[in-house]
């Protein structure tokens, strides 16, 4: 996979996914209105990877249309961005990859990861998804006279497609 086919994740985005943060994902329903739900992510290398139960809306959406979005919020909401001077968040453009998780291992770690070690309550009969969200398109805000470590106006262009 080329650059242009799969972005990599650049340090602003990379600092607000290992650091405290709220995720909110963006899909489509059938009609074309928009669909949100507040989720948990890690990152997998240049990715980013989530845990859902089929039959959910999301999933159906994300079945239906590969196309997702996703905002990242740094968490606290005053918490500096990676240069130290703006806002704290990103948005990030992608397709998805959807993998059957059998028994669950994807979502337990997750569980682990962002509800402190916490054991996931039972789930009878759900069947769990990991889905990956391959970015094309990453937005990072910058600013006259920031130091953004997104990059200069030029370069954050460049990861528009």
């Amino acid at each position: 996979m080329n650059n242009l086919d799969h972005l990599i994740l650049n340090k602003a985005v990379r600092y607000i996914l290992d650091g405290p943060h709220l995720s909110v994902l963006a899909t489509t329903d059938a009609d074309g209105k928009p669909q949100t739900s507040v989720i948990f992510v890690k990152r997998d290398g240049d990715d980013i990877l989530f845990s859902t139960i089929k039959g959910r809306r999301k999933t159906i959406n994300m079945g239906r249309e590969a196309r997702v979005n996703l905002l990242l919020h740094g968490l606290p909401v005053d918490r500096p961005n990676y240069a130290g001077d703006g806002p704290n968040y990103a948005t990030i453009s992608g397709t998805v990859e959807l993998t059957d998780d059998p028994n669950g291992a994807f979502h337990q770690e997750m569980y682990g990861i962002h509800m402190d070690g916490a054991t996931p309550p039972p789930e009878p009969g759900a069947q769990r998804v990991i889905v990956r969200i391959v970015p094309q398109r990453i937005y990072v805000p910058t600013f006259p006279g920031s130091s953004n470590a997104a990059g200069t106006a030029d370069e954050q262009q460049a990861q528009d497609l």
